[in-house]
């Protein structure tokens, strides 16, 4: 089999600081036996994609449960290949000369040595290599524990028990694609935990959205049962530095409850959900505003008058259209929100909003951008404005009393479209969105919301309620 493992030490301290238990192995015992693990036979858990939040929940993992090595393998797959620039290797000196505990570590693996030859340029790394070490390219400034990481896609995944989905929304459907076929001999069915926050649209033969799990069960064949999607409103460098925060991990019962136990730490906590679908999809629309709020700011100087106009606008129009995709959108109002303001207080699609603002980023640049990753909120503004267009969920208009597509009463997201899809207009355009004096009030466009019946539940693929039907 052709690939390689890089072995990690022991981590039973993560940047210096001792670990404690925690009931850390009764916990591992106890998932182990509701699997159907047998003494001596490892549980196997692999992390697919080593972007930030996909490397910080690994090396969460690793933290916790990688001292017991009788017991569970942690390991993460990355495509091999990419190299460090020169400007992101000096940093990454700057970052591990001022962290005694980092730099005493790489001494100790005999690792330093190749980051002084990469600072002077007398080295090219690659991001695989530098994970191995403890550090995400997309998150240089926050040093992890050290990790096995796997640069052999079928090696990785072939035997994992569970399966952790740390790729953008935009390659999930690729990469899952080509596990499909590692899998084909397989007699158990993994467990899947999809970190992924965006959407696909499919118009035809009804308008739906896709969602990353949704991608994954139709590429491997996996029951949507098997598969859960885990958000929450944190931000992943703070999460691994300790900040409290919490989660939620959605999906069946069956495997939801064991795992929000598993994943529960002092630090960060995991609640459970069983609406796997709207959840995904709430995570995804938050990037979409994310984007445009970051825009506002560089373009007002982060006034906080202009700033919470946006606020307000942004958030009718993401209540207006979580009452299009569920029946009961109160129950999402708070978990959205709160996803949705640590976006934009340290989000890197509001990062990318300011940047392009400020002409410090190109469109032609696209949506993956080095040392941040892929902003998700591009693809998913194009998603919701294709579904949302569609004659078929036509609303109506309060103004008019027509007949519309739901993203006529959408400004800011007609406007984003504009901007970063089919780029008729510049980032300007989303202040002079807001100062237009016929912009409807907020508060009308969710009082519309609340008082018509406009739930579509063909939009997440949901059979129409009975209730519905009399």
């Amino acid at each position: 089999m052709v690939g390689s493992i890089e072995v990690a030490n022991n981590c039973t301290h993560s940047n210096g600081v001792v670990q404690s238990s925690n009931g850390s192995e009764e916990k591992l015992d106890e998932l182990r036996r509701y699997i159907g693990k047998a003494d001596g036979d490892l549980l196997k858990i692999v992390g697919v994609g080593g972007g930030a939040w996909g490397s910080v929940f690994a090396a969460l993992l690793q933290d916790s449960y990688g001292q017991y090595r009788d017991k569970v393998q942690i390991r993460i797959w990355r495509r091999p290949g990419r190299a460090v620039d020169r400007a992101t290797a000096e940093h990454l000196f700057e970052v591990i000369n001022s962290r005694e505990d980092v730099l005493r570590r790489l001494i100790r693996r005999c690792a330093y040595l190749k980051y002084v030859e990469a600072r002077l340029g007398d080295r090219t790394l690659y991001a695989d290599e530098i994970l191995k070490d403890g550090f995400c390219l997309n998150m240089i400034d926050t040093p992890l524990c050290p990790m096995k990481v796997v640069t052999n896609l079928q090696e990785a995944v072939w035997d994992a028990d569970i399966v952790i989905n740390g790729l953008p929304s935009t390659e999930t459907r690729e990469v899952f694609e080509e596990i499909r076929d590692y899998w084909k001999e397989r007699i158990t069915t993994p467990v899947i935990i999809s970190l992924a926050k965006g959407i696909e649209a499919e118009i035809s033969p009804s308008p739906r959205i896709i969602t990353p799990t949704q991608m994954i069960s139709q590429e491997t064949g996996v029951p949507i049962e098997n598969i859960l999607y885990l958000g929450g409103p944190n931000i992943a460098s703070e999460i691994y530095n300790k900040e409290y925060g919490n989660a939620r991990i959605c999906g069946s019962e069956r495997w939801r409850l064991p795992l929000a136990k598993f994943l529960r730490q002092p630090q960060f906590i995991v609640w459970d959900n069983s609406d796997l679908i709207t959840h995904e999809v709430m995570g995804g629309l938050k990037n979409v505003y994310a984007i445009g709020a970051g825009m506002v700011a560089a373009l007002t100087n982060e006034s906080a008058t202009g700033k919470s106009v946006y606020f307000a606008h942004c958030t009718s129009e993401m209540i207006f259209i979580t009452h299009l995709l569920t029946e009961e959108p109160e129950k999402l109002a708070g978990p959205l929100l709160a996803d949705t303001y640590v976006t934009l207080l340290k989000g890197r699609n509001a990062w990318y909003g300011q940047m392009i603002a400020k002409g410090q980023l190109s469109l032609d640049m696209g949506d993956s951008i080095s040392g941040k990753g892929t902003i998700q909120g591009v693809s998913a503004i194009e998603a919701f404005y294709e579904l949302l267009r569609q004659p078929s969920l036509n609303v109506l208009h309060p103004d008019s009393n027509k007949a519309v597509a739901p993203v006529e009463l959408c400004p800011i997201l007609k406007i984003l479209y504009k901007i970063l899809i089919t780029r008729e207009q510049g980032p300007q355009a989303i202040l002079e969105a807001l100062r237009d004096e016929n912009l409807n009030d907020p508060r009308d466009r969710i009082e519309i919301a609340q008082t018509h019946a406009f739930y579509r539940p063909s939009l997440l693929g949901h059979p129409l309620p009975k209730s519905h039907l009399n």
